[in-house]
């Protein structure tokens, strides 16, 4: 079985469906609203969970009722939870607006942030782990701490660059494989990097400048967290030793059937869908 560490963020998603994306000064009417647990870090995580993975998961969350929530939503998708309670801090909170076309808006305000000394507490289990998954949701100097015990214990790590800035050399020069879309891409030099896949949404995604995979053609619902859907599967794939171009395959045909779905955790799609979907192909 795939071991996985993941160290990300954890809140509370609040997600509104509209016929189009605000113009300056108007108001929009929802025509659906829906709350769910999210962000990268979680939904990732439960996307390795979902491909038979054994995943232990590191977030930070406040002391309130949407830190419950989280705890709640771990345990239900079977992630070693590892969750760290921030005394007087709100849980993490997130704006999602969907548009017709299933494209989306996220605005998120960042709440209860891991620490190094958190990392610190986490390390054996990244040390027991194949993969480390790592985003640009939490602190610099956490990342940097969780690839220095990576690099200790030859774990390998995808780092997720979103949102953009700027990336260390002691991350970079230590980072297995980077996966940025087309925007987040210009901003980090990818001739640091041993492995660049980027995804390039209703595309499909590239490989090292090397190999195009192009994506299902499916009519997109919603394609918030299809992303993260990528990052999870390509890591159980590849500590399940796949090489990275059939890793991407799969991960490749995993988010184009998440944006057939409404939502983020609901859309996750299970190992027995992927394998089924590309058979079908």
């Amino acid at each position: 079985m795939a071991k996985i560490a993941v160290i990300g963020i954890c809140g509370n998603s609040v997600f509104m469906y509209a016929d189009h994306f605000h113009s300056k000064g108007e108001t929009l009417v929802a025509e659906e609203c829906f709350e769910e647990i999210g962000g990268k870090g979680i939904n990732q995580a439960i996307a390795c969970a979902r491909m038979g993975a054994e995943v232990s998961f590191l977030g930070a969350i406040g002391d309130d009722s949407d830190g419950e929530k989280c705890r709640n939503t771990a345990k239900e998708n079977n992630l070693k939870d590892f969750l760290v309670a921030k005394k007087g801090k709100r849980t993490t909170f997130a704006f999602i607006l969907t548009d017709k076309n299933g494209e989306n808006r996220v605005t998120e305000y960042v709440g209860a942030e891991l620490e190094v000394e958190d990392v610190l507490a986490f390390q054996k289990e990244i040390a027991n782990s194949d993969f480390l998954l790592l985003q640009h949701e939490v602190p610099d100097e956490v990342n940097e701490a969780a690839v220095e015990i990576a690099k200790r214990h030859n774990v390998k790590v995808i780092l997720n660059p979103a949102p953009i800035r700027e990336i260390s050399d002691s991350i970079a020069e230590n980072v297995y494989i980077v996966t940025p879309n087309e925007q987040e891409k210009t901003a980090i030099n990818p001739k640091r990097f041993a492995n660049v896949v980027t995804t390039l949404g209703d595309k499909g995604c590239m490989v090292n400048e090397e190999t195009f995979i192009p994506a299902l053609k499916v009519k997109a619902v919603d394609t918030t967290g299809a992303g993260d859907t990528f990052n999870g599967v390509l890591a159980v794939c590849l500590a399940d030793g796949m090489d990275l171009e059939s890793a991407c395959k799969y991960a490749v045909t995993a988010s184009g059937l998440s944006v057939t779905k409404p939502y983020v955790l609901n859309s996750i799609p299970q190992k027995n869908e992927i394998e089924e979907k590309l058979l079908s192909e």
